[in-house]
């Protein structure tokens, strides 16, 4: 999928675990670490939404295109 999720990197730059967000997001580790692994088909706005908050970041740091 040309669709790169760079939730990894932004994470460690801001020195954040992903148990840590999962709790501050309200998902479960197990969904957001099929966020991070580009395994979801989907994402909703509200869980962009609340990730981009928790980390103080756009929504371009985390999703990037690679055709």
């Amino acid at each position: 999928m040309p669709i790169i999720i760079n939730l990894d990197r932004i994470l460690e730059e801001k020195g954040m675990k992903s148990n840590e967000l999962a709790d501050i997001i309200g998902i479960t580790t197990a969904n957001l670490s099929i966020l991070k692994t580009g395994k979801a088909k989907a994402v909703r706005f509200s869980t962009l939404d609340a990730i981009c908050n928790a980390l103080n970041c756009q929504p371009g740091d985390i999703l990037e295109y690679q055709p």
